[in-house]
């Protein structure tokens, strides 16, 4: 391994890290106020630095969209994997919620072959089903009781996986400012209608750590910029699923959370479909790439795609 692919896998586990820290902080508060409580402050807060870019956007242009569905779906469904990612961190062990938004890349390799027409061979297949049984073995339908916690990751999971689908249907044909600002408006109509039905004043500290979650997001989102700048996608992608390492860390020693073995098996079968693809991939094996521009805990107001921050980076030079 090159210098640059191991200066790239060391920065992609260090932003993990900030992106698990992230997601603690969201279960941490979760105990205490409402999912899209939390949800809107991080994005409120995450905000300022954010319009700071945007504003010195180069581009001209106004703020309509070109293809006003495409952008419209995928900004329903950033904010849809926002409040169902917060919202299963919230009541679910971390563990458990890694796993099913682990399946994020399978989804979208699914989801490709009816939405953009694109052709998925045997080997790719069987990968897809190997990791979606893992999310059937985590999930324990009718062994364990369903709550809104599990349905609310699986849409975080789906949602997830149909912005995936969206941005690789629209390519660059919408600035970069229209993909990163829509997401917030439509966070900020949807969860800040919610604060009239579910509200509780926040105190000082924990309204804290909602800038916390947003800090977090955003530099965890521009140290994954500099990763795959410094190495192969091939070589940092497989560093996402060391946020599983990081739950499980977090789960045992903050939470008393103890990962049980259809966890663990779920998560592994996951996780090496995964990787599995990967490897196609980085042989050329494989003509789609929804597993190696993605991060698997989907995208969130509060922690827009490192690609689309690092785009936005290079218009300005």
């Amino acid at each position: 391994m090159t210098a640059g692919n191991i200066k790239g896998a060391l920065l992609a586990l260090l932003s993990m890290g900030l992106y698990s820290t992230h997601d603690v902080i969201i279960k941490l508060l979760g105990a205490t106020y409402p999912a899209l409580q939390i949800l809107f402050f991080s994005a409120l807060l995450s905000f300022p630095p954010l319009a700071v870019l945007l504003l010195r956007d180069p581009t001209h242009g106004t703020l309509l969209p070109r293809n006003p569905f495409w952008v419209g779906l995928r900004s329903l469904c950033i904010v849809a994997s926002g409040v169902g990612g917060f919202y299963a961190f919230s009541v679910l062990p971390l563990a458990q919620v890694y796993s099913i938004l682990f399946a994020a890349p399978l989804i979208v390799t699914v989801l490709s072959v009816p939405l953009l027409g694109e052709k998925v061979g045997l080997h790719r297949w069987l990968a897809v089903c190997a990791g979606l049984g893992g999310v059937l073995i985590v999930l324990r339908p009718g062994v364990t009781p369903l709550g809104l916690g599990h349905l609310a990751a699986l849409m975080g999971a789906t949602a997830t996986a149909l912005s995936a689908i969206a941005v690789r249907r629209l390519g660059r044909s919408e600035r970069t400012v229209i993909l990163l600002l829509w997401p917030m408006i439509g966070n900020f109509l949807l969860t800040g209608a919610s604060l009239g039905f579910a509200y509780r004043p926040m105190e000082l500290g924990d309204l804290a750590l909602t800038g916390v979650i947003a800090v977090l997001g955003l530099a965890a989102g521009f140290l994954l910029i500099l990763a795959y700048q410094a190495g192969e996608a091939a070589n940092v992608a497989p560093m996402q699923y060391s946020q599983m390492l990081w739950a499980v860390g977090y789960g045992w020693f903050l939470f008393g959370e103890r990962p049980d073995g259809p966890t663990v098996l779920g998560a592994g079968l996951i996780m090496a479909s995964g990787l599995y693809i990967l490897m196609r991939e980085r042989l050329g094996a494989s003509r789609l790439r929804p597993a190696t521009r993605a991060r698997f805990g989907g995208e969130a107001v509060t922690a827009p795609r490192w690609s689309l921050l690092q785009r936005l980076l290079r218009e300005r030079r």
